[in-house]
């Protein structure tokens, strides 16, 4: 086991382990932080409104049309242009509605590409210490789920609200002009149930916010399920993860059910409205028709008119549920999307033609450092204390000591996947926290302890540092970790897939396929924690062999348990409880380091 395991948030993060973020209880956003998404497509959507614009002018045309046509007909007049006019106004109308629904579905999805791309971008480059502290299945839920939700705005509603608005007055005036008292009647209907869709719209965000959540935990279960399945299915653990996942799954559906019902409550709204309004004008309307008020053709315009109304209002219920359902999902890709990366503290005031030849290639100045908790925990306790040590350009350092001591720690410091909570590491004499991340990790080779393979052909995994390299070059560097068998063994060579995990690899053909990837981008330094520890001893004498060939000329750090595979470093740092107690040479600490000698006695090398 690594420092960091004993030491850290546990790195089982990333796969569903992690810790949950008060923030993630159910953040909501406001239309304002939609708006940015929705005018990235403003050209479109300008086209889409003019389309609603006509559409509704072609709609609004046919109520007078069958005025007229039943007026003539009540005349015994001839309907002339009357019929084809109306059929004309009809056809016209869908056209342009079929028209406007592919243009907002293409828009919806740009929507959702953008949020997409937006929040991908910003994931990436999120500190490392946010991935200890969130769990997989959720990010990956805000992707998938969260961004997918967006689309309703557009689609379920939001621009049929805007055109359906003009309808909606173009009606709204009609009946006034048609019959003033009817209009009375039928506008206190429809002020009811507007009443309570405001105040139920309140609550849909809540819900749709939490009902979201729900599905980020239930995405973060089978995440860490699946990923974890084969020891599962060793620990005869499978019918608890089952039942865990389950739990979570009701959890889902419970606020799936939830939103449901408020959303049952407002859809009946309208129905009810156009009911209630449709009776009363049948009501009112015929005594008026048979007190000479108004004629037929008029009250049946008016009735078409009511149609128009409520149906629009219809739609604007919709849009109110679509949208806040969409608000409690963007809530939670903005909270993503509000943090900041890794670089945004950064001073960044130096650069790699700074680094001086005379300095130490990499050097610890009373270092300090503890893992970063959440709000409201207690701090956690230092992991390393006034660490200091030099690292000779062109030698190999190795760092030995017990579990937890501060070994994996270090290298993540020097990778700048934390920052020190107190003192410096520098690069050839310049503080790493100047330098630009991508400049200082294109000088360092970094092989994790449990180093991933990539889902992906073998190319791809070697090529992940150096994207230009030859497959000359890839089947050179394999050759030289004794993967040469890997190659040999299916016919598609360096397009060999991996698996997920790398689980077609071995755990210790893993691990040199992670060496080889760090060889293949000869950085000037290479950092390697654990790099041999699952290897047999013949391929671990292979994979020094190997490292000794690349290593001349080269800054190594080395964390190893097992000594023999340091002991001809050129120096030796030991470390215990996140303090240096000795550097020197194998020799020399056993004379001089109590610690370091009982190691060595344990591994017969005294």
């Amino acid at each position: 086991m690594s420092d960091v395991t004993a030491s850290a948030p546990p790195p089982p993060a990333r796969r569903g382990f992690g810790r949950r973020r008060a923030s993630d209880e159910g953040p909501r956003a406001s239309f304002r932080q939609l708006l940015p998404y929705l005018l990235e497509h403003r050209r479109v959507l300008v086209w889409v409104i003019v389309l609603s614009v006509l559409g509704a002018a072609a709609s609004l045309a046919q109520p007078l049309l069958v005025n007229q046509v039943i007026t003539r007909v009540q005349h015994a007049s001839p309907l002339g242009w009357l019929v084809w006019a109306l059929v004309g106004l009809v056809v016209v109308a869908g056209l342009l509605s079929g028209y406007q629904h592919y243009l907002l579905q293409r828009t919806g999805e740009g929507v959702v590409l953008s949020s997409r791309r937006r929040l991908v971008a910003r994931l990436l480059n999120l500190p490392i210490a946010e991935f200890d502290q969130r769990r997989t299945g959720d990010l990956v839920s805000r992707v998938g789920a969260d961004t997918t939700a967006l689309r309703a705005v557009l689609t379920q509603g939001l621009i049929d609200a805007i055109g359906g608005a003009l309808t909606f007055v173009g009606a709204l005036v009609g009946m006034l002009i048609i019959d003033p008292v009817l209009l009375g009647l039928t506008v206190l209907v429809i002020a009811v149930s507007v009443v309570v869709v405001v105040l139920l719209s309140g609550r849909i965000r809540n819900a749709s916010a939490q009902a979201q959540k729900k599905v980020g935990d239930l995405t973060a279960a089978v995440e860490r399920a699946i990923t974890s399945v084969r020891t599962i299915r060793a620990a005869g653990a499978t019918a608890r993860e089952v039942a865990a996942v389950d739990e979570d799954s009701r959890g889902a559906w419970q606020m799936g059910i939830q939103v449901a019902r408020i959303s049952a409550m407002v859809v009946p709204v309208a129905g009810i409205a156009l009911q209630v309004s449709f009776l009363v004008v049948l009501g009112i309307g015929g005594y008026r028709v048979a007190s000479g008020a108004i004629s037929v053709a008029s009250l049946v315009t008016f009735i078409i008119f009511l149609f128009m109304l409520v149906m629009p209002l219809g739609n604007a219920f919709g849009a109110i549920t679509s949208v806040n359902s969409a608000l409690g999902a963007l809530g939670r890709i903005e909270e993503i999307i509000a943090l900041p990366g890794e670089d945004a503290r950064d001073a960044q005031t130096a650069s790699l033609a700074q680094l001086r030849a005379d300095a130490p290639a990499i050097a610890f100045d009373r270092v300090s450092f503890a893992y970063p908790v959440l709000p409201g925990e207690a701090e956690s306790a230092p992991v390393l204390r006034e660490v200091s040590f030099d690292v000779p350009r062109g030698k190999r350092t190795a760092l030995v000591g017990p579990s937890g001591a501060g070994k994996s720690t270090s290298l993540a410091l020097i990778e700048r996947f934390y920052d020190p909570t107190a003192g410096a590491i520098r690069i050839g004499g310049v503080d790493v926290a100047d330098l630009p991340r991508d400049e200082l990790r294109a000088q360092l080779g970094y092989v994790e302890q449990d180093a991933p393979a990539l889902a992906g052909s073998l190319r791809d995994n070697l090529r992940l540092a150096a994207p230009d390299a030859s497959d000359d070059a890839c089947r050179d560097v394999l050759e030289a970790v004794n993967l040469g068998e890997v190659l040999a063994r299916s016919p598609l060579g360096l397009d060999a897939p991996v698996g997920e995990e790398g689980v077609m690899l071995s755990g210790g053909e893993r691990q040199r396929l992670a060496i080889a990837r760090a060889l293949l981008a000869a950085p000037p330094i290479l950092l390697l924690d654990e790099s041999t520890s699952s290897l047999d001893g013949r391929n671990e004498q292979l994979m020094r062999e190997a490292i000794d060939a690349v290593a001349e000329h080269r800054t190594m750090i080395v964390i190893a348990h097992r000594l023999s595979t340091v002991v001809d470093s050129d120096q030796i740092v030991v470390l215990d409880h996140g303090e240096v107690v000795g550097v020197g040479t194998h020799s020399e600490l056993v004379a001089s380091v109590p610690l370091y000698r009982e190691l060595a006695k344990h591994q017969l090398l005294v």
